[in-house]
């Protein structure tokens, strides 16, 4: 019979008895004497959405995953058991019972599994979640309700294998793992075989219907990792750019206000990081009511805050599982996320009356075979709210080669945003579209009230450094100091993180990370430019009241 929803299930899941199973063969690790293994309710959570069933088919819904906490959460025990529950408990669908709710059955029923624990490095995996694995199986009943051989480098089970694994992708490659568990995946880059082991490993739980489960820490924008890559795919599937809902993506991080100079500020940043790990005597701050204190020690991890031999963007990586920047990044996820805040939706929406500047920086690519990105980005007089209006850039994968820009779309933009905005100004970078500028400046220059020049209006020599010097220093400092708000449009927020520091004569220019032409910056430029116009329309005392009928930017 299919699928009988109760009260309690929004959809049906494997995941409560393999909760059910966890708890009765596994042993908690790090205990000085055998203790049962007791799952939180955020890890029982996330098992039932890991473990969802097509209500039709009863397919496993979740090929791939992602569980982002930060350090001491306990996410490699977690994930051990994970492991181990591929490789012995009733994790594959085997129908419905007399009441509609589904019936697992194990993998070895139908192949003989093999279960990888993976790392970049061999002392990366065997510290980390192999240790555990190896503890919750010898110490608990496992070891002799399924007749199994915890080995110090592999386990043999009734049925097949759990095994550590690095970043050999060439011994991988064969290796059909029903399930394999990435390890810290905020290191896995291509410099260290990563990037493709981990394509390797989903490539191989695809062709058996298998799943992969990354474990990272806050990853570092602009390094490509496979956590970042990762973050990517999940955001272009909510923007409904990647249709799929394959992939489960838990990442939970402080709050972007939180003050690690503030304790009480602090205090509340980390309760929200580790969730129902918390030692807090309040408990958690994720349920209601709160669960119980967890081992995660608040008060002492705050203490390390104020350690000043530790640096503080490491500290928020991981501890506040905050996403931030690399040491020469121009800006931080925290600066711009504080200042997404600053912009309530009604005030995300912008008026046909407001004045309002453009910004556009165009670019062709050095070559057909590396394409690179166009950006039009808009900028409110009145308070400096910077909104998308247009980026083009190339797709991901195979796609990219032979991509051109799309000039009618660009020219649409222009004009669309002409019609729909009160345009008092607009600097583009002619280089590449110098044409393209002459136009824009023949059909909207006599419209604008703020100029350039006179003869050329619109036109904006990036090649000057003092005038980009000075317009991303003015920039970056209405954005530190929270003078201003934006969109929090992915692309725009992407192009800020990519952007590096470079100094040169004059000052700091941005540039892309190692010259990596993969990562675009064009709309920090184009961002620029329209918040340069910005302000020399407040010098020009063009008009800074907000009127009218809204019109809203996505």
């Amino acid at each position: 019979m299919p699928w009988v929803p109760t009260d309690d299930d929004a959809f049906p899941s494997l995941g409560h008895f393999v909760v059910q199973q966890m708890e009765e063969f596994l042993a908690s690790p790090d205990e000085a004497e055998y203790t049962p293994l007791q799952l939180t309710r955020e890890q029982y959570e996330f098992l039932v959405r890991l473990y969802e069933l097509d209500p039709v088919t009863g397919e496993r819904v979740r090929h791939r995953a992602v569980l982002s906490r930060p350090r001491g959460w306990g996410k490699s025990p977690f994930l051990a058991a994970i492991g181990i529950a591929e490789g012995l408990f009733d994790v594959c669908f085997d129908g419905w019972d007399a009441s509609g709710q589904p019936v697992g059955r194990p993998w070895s029923q139908t192949r003989v599994p093999l279960v990888l624990v993976t790392a970049v490095n061999e002392d990366q995996v065997m510290r980390n979640t192999w240790r555990v694995l190896l503890e919750m199986l010898r110490e608990g009943p496992a070891v002799n309700e399924f007749d199994i051989e915890p080995m110090d480098s592999f386990v043999n089970l009734p049925s097949g294998r759990i095994e550590p694994a690095t970043s050999s992708g060439r011994a991988a490659k064969g290796a059909r793992a029903v399930c394999s568990i990435m390890d810290q995946t905020e290191e896995w880059v291509a410099g260290n075989g990563g990037v493709r082991f981990a394509q390797v490993l989903r490539n191989n739980a695809t062709k058996l219907g298998g799943v992969t489960i990354e474990s990272p820490n806050a990853f570092t924008p602009g390094e490509n990792s496979v956590a970042e890559e990762s973050a990517k795919y999940w955001q272009s599937i909510l923007e409904g750019k990647a249709k799929s809902r394959s992939i489960l993506y838990d990442h939970r991080e402080a709050p972007a206000d939180t003050d690690p100079e503030d304790k009480v500020s602090l205090i509340a940043g980390l309760r929200v990081a580790y969730g129902d790990s918390s030692n807090h005597p309040d408990g958690c701050v994720i349920h209601e009511p709160p669960c119980e204190p967890g081992w995660s020690p608040i008060g002492r991890i705050a203490l390390d805050f104020w350690d000043t031999a530790n640096d503080p963007q490491v500290m928020r990586a991981d501890f506040l599982n905050q996403i931030t920047h690399a040491a020469d990044s121009w800006l931080s996820q925290v600066e711009l996320k504080a200042i997404d805040k600053l912009a309530n939706p009604e005030f995300k929406e912008v008026t046909r009356q407001d004045p309002i500047t453009l910004g556009f920086d165009g670019s062709r690519g050095r070559s057909k075979s590396k394409p690179d990105a166009t950006a039009l980005v808009g900028c409110r007089v009145s308070d400096g709210h910077l909104f998308k209006l247009g980026v083009w850039e190339p797709p991901d994968g195979p796609g990219e080669k032979g991509w051109s820009i799309p000039e009618a779309q660009v020219e649409a933009a222009v004009r669309q945003a002409f019609q729909d905005f009160n345009v008092v100004g607009f600097y583009a970078d002619p280089a590449m579209w110098d044409g393209h500028v002459a136009q824009w400046e023949a059909a909207y220059g006599r419209r604008l009230k703020v100029v350039n020049t006179r003869e050329k209006p619109i036109s904006f020599n990036t090649r000057s450094m003092t005038a980009v010097v000075r317009g991303f220093e003015s920039l970056q400092a209405a954005i530190v100091n929270r003078e201003i708000s934006y969109d929090g449009s992915y692309d725009l927020t992407r192009h800020f993180l990519n952007a590096r520091r470079q100094r040169v004569r004059s000052g700091i220019v941005l540039r892309k990370p190692n010259n990596d032409y993969l990562a675009k910056i064009d709309a920090a430029y184009a961002a620029m430019l329209a918040y340069s116009c910005r302000i020399d329309a407040l010098g020009k005392g063009v008009g800074t009241r907000r009127t009218g009928s809204a019109r809203r930017i996505y």
